[in-house]
């Protein structure tokens, strides 16, 4: 969990997908997940989570929808989504938080 404290407070948006391999909702951000990457740059941090490998993780924020989509910035969290997002969207709300 250090760890992961680590990873949320930085001084930019950090976008969180909390994913599992199997489940086809998560397989399908994947692209975009990309895109809002390549379009963000270095000004946001996209990291994926498989919640299979993190449980602890995933029950401590109360993952229980995949794929389940988190913005922190500087250790706070800013915005909480579950399901599909598109990348328009997830871009117009990271810039908010910019």
């Amino acid at each position: 969990m250090s760890k992961f404290g680590e990873l949320i407070d930085l001084n930019i948006p950090v976008l969180l997908d909390f994913y599992t391999e199997w489940n086809e909702d998560s397989k399908l951000m994947n692209p975009v997940l990309r895109e809002v990457a390549a379009t963000m740059g270095n000004k946001v941090k996209v990291i994926k989570i498989d919640v299979d490998k993190n449980v602890q993780l995933a029950e401590a924020l109360r993952v229980k929808v995949l794929p389940t989509l988190i913005i922190y910035k500087s250790g706070e969290m800013k915005w909480r989504q579950s399901g599909e997002q598109d990348a328009v969207t997830l871009v117009g709300i990271l810039k908010e938080y910019l």
